[in-house]
């Protein structure tokens, strides 16, 4: 069964290859999807009557999720010496840096909770994979070139495992550095493969705002796989700047 929905303002897919009865499936990601949705109504920054927001104001304490999901956000911003952080530059708390990964994540388990283990969860490009789709084959993800979108710099095959990619081609300068304080980054885009997805996208925002040493700093955090998209065009990689994309395996 495969499925596409746009949830927090990006078309996120389930596909599911190992729940051949189709009730069965279609339960599986209606609650893969349910938790998508719930997250994006509970934390997101642009709700006024979310969690996060009446938390913000001192309404609420936060829920075991909320709590995860700072805990997460600290972890993040002590490990990058700060450069990872939710405080936006206005002051108030903005959680997407964790809850895409995160909830994504959290959807994943769900499907392996109704029994699947062979399945591709892509959140606006950020994926998590269980198993394989056909045996002998991996899932493929594309990391797309942010100079040219709609093409494809490099594919990463996964089987268990998660990627993500941080940028700032699509949205601009929408990610900011936890220790200035100020929006933009060092690089124009930064994907990471981890075991999680969770791990993943946080790492990818911190390698983003890191810059080229922030490609070793992942591998020292969880990293399976990182790189690096300069200014310039050139790609940096754990082996040091390169003139050319490396594709990932």
């Amino acid at each position: 069964m495969h499925r596409t929905e746009v949830v927090m303002g990006i078309p996120m897919s389930v596909d599911v290859r190992d729940l051949t009865d189709e009730r069965s499936a279609a339960e599986a990601v209606d609650a893969a999807f349910a938790v998508l949705r719930s997250a994006d109504e509970r934390f997101s920054p642009y709700r006024e009557d979310s969690e996060l927001r009446r938390y913000e104001r001192g309404e609420t304490a936060p829920s075991a999720d909320l709590q995860e999901i700072l805990q997460v956000a600290r972890d993040a911003s002590a490990a990058s010496s700060g450069a990872f952080s939710i405080q936006a530059p206005d002051g108030s708390l903005d959680t997407n840096g964790v809850v895409k990964g995160w909830a994504a994540e959290r959807a994943a388990g769900v499907l392996r909770e109704h029994g699947s283990r062979r399945f591709c969860l892509n959140a606006g490009g950020d994926v998590v994979t269980a198993g394989e789709p056909e045996p002998g084959r991996a899932w493929r993800a594309g990391v797309r070139d942010p100079f040219e979108p709609t093409r494809m710099m490099a594919v990463v095959e996964l089987r268990d495992g998660a990627v993500a990619t941080s940028g700032t081609y699509e949205r601009g300068a929408h990610v900011w550095d936890g220790r200035t304080g100020e929006t933009g980054a060092a690089l124009l885009s930064a994907t990471v493969v981890a075991d999680d997805l969770t791990t993943a996208d946080v790492l990818a925002t911190c390698v983003l705002v890191l810059g080229v040493e922030g490609v070793a700093w992942a591998f020292a955090h969880g990293a399976r796989e990182a790189f690096g998209v300069l200014p310039d065009g050139r790609v940096v990689t754990r082996a040091g700047v390169a003139g050319v994309p490396v594709p990932l395996g």
